[in-house]
């Protein structure tokens, strides 16, 4: 199964908003078990995409020296499913940044339809105390997530 439940950045406002879109497709390893004959994205993977839309703009907001953990999520709220050949788009806002950490307010959209709101809490984890256990590279943001940053600031910059 995919690690990366985004798949490319509509909108990026450094340390403000971001918004980001997942394409729903039968291709999707979780569609063939949730549930047979209806095929219904799973609640917590439309959170780990919003949360993974939130914590690029937290990381981003420190130029990405700080590694950024989801550290609670609060005021969840589902109001429909999102079904395979909808387009789901992941809405964020910046409402706290602090040292120790960040919260963002999400929403997410099926075909334009808000479905969901969540607020998602960050932590910063201290480079000094988690250099020990975690190392210095941080492990947060690599590869396709890094990628997909890159992209974003390129299309905002044209």
């Amino acid at each position: 199964m995919r690690w990366i439940w985004i798949d490319r950045f509509l909108t990026f406002d450094k340390a403000k908003a971001a918004s980001a879109v997942k394409y729903l497709t039968l291709a999707e390893d979780h569609f063939a078990q949730h549930f047979p004959g209806y095929p219904v994205m799973p609640v917590p993977l439309m959170l780990e995409g919003l949360a993974q839309t939130g914590g690029i703009l937290v990381g981003d907001a420190n130029d990405f020296k700080e590694k950024v953990v989801l550290a609670k999520l609060a005021n969840v709220k589902f109001t429909a499913d999102a079904v395979a050949g909808q387009e789901l788009v992941y809405k964020v806002k910046m409402e706290s940044l602090r040292a120790e950490g960040a919260i963002i307010s999400g929403e997410v959209f099926a075909d334009d339809m808000l479905i969901g709101t969540a607020e998602i809490q960050f932590a910063h984890l201290d480079s000094a105390r988690s250099g020990a256990i975690f190392g210095d590279h941080n492990f947060v943001f690599t590869g396709e997530l890094s990628r997909m940053l890159t992209l974003a600031r390129a299309a905002a910059k044209s």
